[in-house]
Formats: C-alpha cells, sequence, structure tokens
C-alpha cells in the first residue's frame, strides 16, 4: 500500500496559522494525505515556533512540526521540545541538547522515519556536526531499521540541497528543502527513486517578503535601520508538496501545491 505525504512550506506568523486552520481537515480527507510534517519555524510572529503555537497547530492536523535555526528562539519552547517527540529540532545540534531530531512512527502500516537536518553553510551561530555525514548515518540506520526515511533539510544554499537530494538519492523516499520560505520550480523524482525540492515554500502571505509587509522590508535595505517585520495578509495561499511512495520506499510522484485562502478579518484582529 502506498502512502501520501503532504509537506507544507513554512507557516509563517499568523497568517500562516489561520490558512491551516481554514484548509488543512479538508486537504487531507480529499487529497487522502496520510501524513502531514509542516515547517514551524517561523509560527510565532515569523521568528521561532512557541508552545502554543506549536499545540495549536498539532490540534489543527499537523503530524509533525520541524524547525531550524530559530527553534530555541521561544524560551517556552526550550522546555517544550523535550516533551514532545512531535516537534523535531536539527539532528545535528548537540546531543545534550533539549529534543530530538528523529521521529520513527507507522503509516498505514509503512515504519516511516522523519530526519530533520540543519545545513552547514549559511548559519554562523550555530555549531552543528556535519549534515551529510549525519544525514548518510541516520537514513542508513532507518533502512536497516525496516523504515523508509523522510528528510527535511532545513537549508539556504540551493547547491547545499541539491547536493543532499543526489547524496541520499535511492536511499531516503524524499529530500525536501526549507528555509527560503519560496517555492522553486525543481519538483522531481531523482534517477533512483527519491522525492525532491530545493524549498517547498510557505504557507501564509504570497505577496510578500517571506510571509513580512514589503513597505518595512524595504525600509530597512534602504535606511539600514532595524524595524520590527510586520506580518502580512495579503494573498493567503497553503503551499507546500505531496510525495507518494510505494511499498517498496520509493518515491513515485512528486506534486507541488498552493491553495488559496480567504482572509478571515475576524482572524486578522485578534
Amino acid at each position: 500500500m502506498s502512502i501520501r505525504v503532504l509537506f507544507l512550506g513554512e507557516i509563517v506568523g499568523k497568517p500562516g496559522i489561520q490558512v491551516v486552520k481554514q484548509t488543512l481537515k479538508t486537504v487531507r480527507l480529499e487529497r487522502e494525505i496520510d501524513l502531514v510534517i509542516a515547517n514551524g519555524e517561523g509560527a510565532t510572529s515569523g521568528f521561532g515556533l512557541g508552545r502554543a503555537h506549536s499545540m495549536q497547530l498539532l490540534k489543527l492536523g499537523v503530524d509533525i512540526l520541524t524547525g531550524g535555526e530559530k527553534i530555541y528562539y521561544k524560551l517556552d519552547m526550550v522546555e517544550f521540545i523535550a516533551k514532545n517527540p512531535s516537534i523535531l529540532r536539527p539532528a545535528n545540534y548537540p546531543p545534550q541538547n533539549p529534543g530530538r531530531g528523529v521521529r520513527y512512527l507507522t503509516v498505514q502500516s509503512q515504519k516511516v522515519c522523519v530526519i530533520n537536518i540543519l545545513g552547514n553553510a549559511d548559519f554562523p551561530r550555530t555549531h552543528l556536526s556535519n549534515a551529510f555525514s549525519l544525514a548518510q548515518i541516520l537514513v542508513d540506520k532507518a533502512r536497516e531499521d525496516g523504515a523508509i526515511a523522510l528528510v527535511q533539510f532545513h537549508a539556504s544554499p540551493t547547491a547545499e540541497k541539491l547536493s543532499m537530494g543526489f547524496m541520499l538519492d535511492g536511499k531516503a523516499a524524499a529530500v525536501i528543502g526549507t528555509h527560503t520560505k519560496v517555492q522553486s520550480g525543481d519538483a522531481r523524482i531523482l534517477s533512483k527513486g527519491t522525492a525532491y525540492i530545493t524549498d517547498n515554500g510557505r504557507c501564509g502571505s504570497q505577496r510578500s517578503v517571506g510571509g513580512f509587509a514589503s513597505k518595512t522590508e524595504i525600509e530597512k535595505y534602504i535606511t539600514q535601520v532595524p524595524s520590527r517585520s510586520q506580518e502580512c495578509w495579503d494573498d493567503l495561499a497553503l503551499v507546500g508538496v505531496i510525495v507518494e511512495i510505494n511499498e517498496e520506499g520509493k518515491a513515485v510522484a512528486i506534486e507541488p501545491m498552493s491553495i488559496p485562502v480567504q482572509q478571515d478579518e475576524q482572524a486578522k484582529e485578534e
């Protein structure tokens, strides 16, 4: 029996949470989704993931939330992540860090292993083990355990993410890139059966700068004066990719998805 996995793009702020609230349960039903993995890196005001928002997203139908370099930005998550196996920090943080970077679960009688990795190239404030060496170890272990490996790779350079995809081709069922918050146009099945996309986009405002109001972001570039980014509610959409995986653990389809969502004025005011 094949399984269908929805990888949601980064959820950005209240607008991103709102599109999940309005659409995810319907999408799961209509698209026959068995597992939902979402990047929650920017769910709390665009910078990190707070405890309350993580609980809300899990109740709304997300099965696994992942984070990257901002996973510990909210203090209440530092304690909470250790208690909740449905929230994954990057696996290549130091082993003594709170939380975990790998989750095994059963989906439609198939054993699945979700692995969250943070890139090494563009996060100077993090001190991580080598993403590529660790990814190989974790994927090989998942296969030895009879599990289908799903890798979410949170990194900036396209070359880094492409290299990860080609390295794990035929070993992981999917290598899904996150972080840049713009869905790339290269969703495909690699030659040995791995579903790949360089970046699966963002959930929230599509007419924005990474989910934030463009006016404020432009001013920061012009003036060089720091200013708080403002969540944007224009052109909302639920964005991600759907990957279908067969019984042999090979991807047979990857489908980019972007579902427009009508703005809820009441939610905007809350």
